[in-house]
C-alpha cells in the first residue's frame, strides 16, 4: 500500500473504508506504545535530523515517549523525544562559542513492512526534559516537512502530510462520549422522523450514527475551505449504504461515450453568474432512495437549455429516462451521455406533472404526443474551468459528474477536500453547475444537487472552483437544441 494510502487508512478516510465497529473502536485509536518498541522509530528519525551533518556536529538522542496506530501491515509512531546537540565551536560556522543544547522533537514515522519513512519533523529548543509534565515554556515550533503526501498539483501545493497528520493526534474520545452522542441521537431520529423495526437495529444505528459524528469531524478537519459538516440526514447510513443508494458506481467506470466536443467559445467569463436568478433553474428535486442522479443532472440541464432557446422553463420528467432509456440501468446508475441519445431517440421529454417520478424502475409509457422538449444533439465540454465558466455563462447550467466525498455529511459553505480524499478518478455523483462566484474572496461553484432542499444549502453544494476539485471539470457536458 502506498504510504499516503496506508495513512488515510490509519485515518479512516479512504473511499469505501467502513467505520470500526462499537465493540472495535478503541482498537482504531493510537495507543501508548512501550519504550523498546519507540526505539526503531526514533533512531531513525534522529538518522533522518543527522543526514548530512559531518561527523562531530550530529546530534544524540535523549529521552523518548509516543503513540503507535496501526492499520495492516503498517504502523504510524508519533515521537516525543529530545536531542543532545553538541556545542558548535568552529568560527567558520559559529561566530560565536555555542554551548550544547536540548532540542524537544516531534516526529511522525511510518513504518510500513519494515520500512520507514520520516513524515514530518517538528524541532525546537527546550530546557524541559520531554519527560516532564506540561509543555516546556521556551519550546518554539519549527516545522521541516519530509516526505510530501503527494507530487503537487499547480493548485495543490499545501496538500501534504503536514495538513493531515496534526488530526492523528487527537485525544482519546471523552468518557461521556456515548452518553452524549445517545442525546444527539435522540433528536437526529426525531428532526428526520427515523423510525427502527427492533431495539437492536436502533441500537445499531446508534452506533453507525456514533462513528459518522467522529467521521464528519475528520472530514471537517482536513477541509480547507469554508464547508460545515456535520448531522444530515444520511448521518445514519453507513458509508456503502449511503454509496449504494445515493450515487452512481457507473460514472467511474465509464466517461462520456459518442460525444463530439464543443465548439470552443473562449474564456472570458464574467467574474459572477448564476442562471437561479435568471429564470433557468427549476426547484431542487428529490431522486429519494434511488441512484438516478445522472437523469436529474441531464434534465436540469435540458431545462435550461429550451428555457435559453425557447424562453419557457418546464420541469422535465426524469422517471422517463429511468424507465425509457434501455441503456442506463435506472437507480442502479447511469451515463449522461446515454441519456441525451435516449432523449434524441424517443423523440424528447415529457413533463413532470404528465410523466411523474417515483424513484424504481417501471414500465416505459413514454408517448410522443406529450413530449414537450426535444434536443438536437449533445456536446462534451473542455475541462478547463475558465472555459466552463464562461460556456456556462453564455449557454446554460451544465450537467457534470463529481466524487461525493463529504457530501453525506455536508451542511454549507464552499467544500474543498484535500486531493487524495476526493479523487477526480472516482467520480460517482451527477449533478448541475447552476452559476459560480465568490465568498470572502474564495472562488466556487454553484452546485444544484437532487436530495431535496432538506440536505446542504437549501438543496446545493457549493465547490471549491479553479482546482479540478473532486474532479467537477472531468466530465461536463450538455444538450444542444436548436
Amino acid at each position: 500500500m502506498a504510504p499516503w494510502l496506508l495513512l488515510l487508512s490509519l485515518l479512516g478516510l479512504l473511499p469505501g473504508a467502513s467505520p470500526a465497529p462499537p465493540h472495535r473502536a478503541a482498537d482504531a485509536r493510537a495507543r501508548e506504545a512501550a519504550y523498546p518498541e519507540l526505539l526503531g522509530p526514533a533512531r531513525f528519525a534522529l538518522e533522518m535530523y543527522n543526514r548530512g551533518r559531518a561527523a562531530g556536529t550530529r546530534a544524540a538522542l535523549g529521552a523518548v515517549r509516543g503513540r503507535v496506530r496501526r492499520a495492516g501491515e503498517g504502523s504510524l509512531y508519533s515521537l516525543k523525544a529530545t536531542l543532545e546537540e553538541p556545542p558548535c565551536n568552529d568560527p567558520t560556522v559559529c561566530q560565536l562559542p555555542v554551548s550544547k543544547k536540548t532540542l524537544l522533537c516531534s516526529f511522525e514515522v511510518l513504518d510500513e513492512l519494515g520500512k520507514h519513512m520520516l513524515l514530518r519533523r517538528d524541532c525546537g529548543p527546550v530546557d524541559t526534559k520531554v519527560t516532564g509534565a506540561g509543555k516546556p515554556k521556551d519550546f518554539t515550533q519549527g516545522s521541516a516537512l519530509i516526505s510530501p503526501l503527494f507530487q503537487p498539483h499547480s493548485d495543490d501545493r499545501n496538500e501534504t502530510l503536514s495538513s493531515v497528520l496534526p488530526l492523528l493526534n487527537k485525544d482519546p474520545l471523552p468518557q461521556d462520549f456515548s452518553v452524549k452522542m445517545a442525546s444527539i441521537f435522540k433528536e437526529f431520529v426525531t428532526t428526520y422522523n427515523r423510525t427502527y423495526g427492533t431495539q437492536e437495529e436502533a441500537q445499531w444505528r446508534l452506533s453507525v450514527f456514533s462513528n459518522n459524528m467522529v467521521r464528519a469531524q475528520k472530514i471537517q478537519a482536513l477541509d480547507r475551505g469554508t464547508a460545515q459538516y456535520g448531522i444530515t440526514k444520511f448521518s445514519d447510513l453507513t458509508e456503502e449504504e449511503f454509496r449504494a443508494i445515493y450515487l452512481n458506481p457507473l460514472l467511474k467506470e465509464n466517461r462520456n461515450k459518442m460525444m463530439h466536443l464543443a465548439k470552443s467559445i473562449g474564456d472570458h467569463a464574467p467574474p459572477e453568474w448564476d442562471w437561479r436568478t435568471k429564470g433557468a433553474v427549476t426547484n431542487v428535486k428529490n431522486q429519494g432512495m434511488c441512484g438516478s442522479c445522472w437523469a436529474f443532472s441531464v434534465t436540469g440541464n435540458v431545462e435550461g437549455q429550451w428555457f435559453l432557446k425557447q424562453g419557457d422553463l418546464l420541469s422535465l420528467s426524469e422517471q422517463e429516462l429511468l424507465d425509457c432509456d434501455k441503456v442506463d440501468k435506472a437507480c442502479l446508475g447511469g451515463l449522461p451521455s446515454n441519456a441525451y441519445l435516449a432523449i434524441k431517440n424517443l423523440g424528447g421529454l415529457e413533463t413532470e406533472d404528465d410523466y411523474s417520478y417515483s424513484g424504481h424502475l417501471q414500465t416505459c409509457s413514454f408517448s410522443a404526443k406529450k413530449a414537450k422538449v426535444y434536443i438536437n444533439d449533445s456536446v462534451e465540454l473542455s475541462q478547463n474551468e475558465q472555459k466552463l465558466a464562461a460556456w456556462l455563462a453564455k449557454k446554460g447550467p451544465i450537467s457534470v459528474a463529481i466524487n461525493a466525498f463529504g457530501m453525506q455529511f455536508y451542511r454549507r459553505g464552499i467544500s474543498h477536500p484535500l486531493r487524495p480524499l476526493c479523487s477526480p478518478w472516482l467520480i460517482d455523483h451527477a449533478v448541475l453547475l447552476v452559476g459560480y462566484g465568490n465568498r470572502s474572496g474564495i472562488p466556487f461553484w454553484a452546485i444544484k444537487n437532487s436530495w431535496g432542499t432538506d440536505w446542504g444549502e437549501e438543496g446545493y453544494y457549493y465547490l471549491y472552483r479553479g482546482s479540478g476539485a473532486c474532479g467537477v471539470n472531468a466530465m461536463a457536458s450538455s444538450a444542444v437544441v436548436n
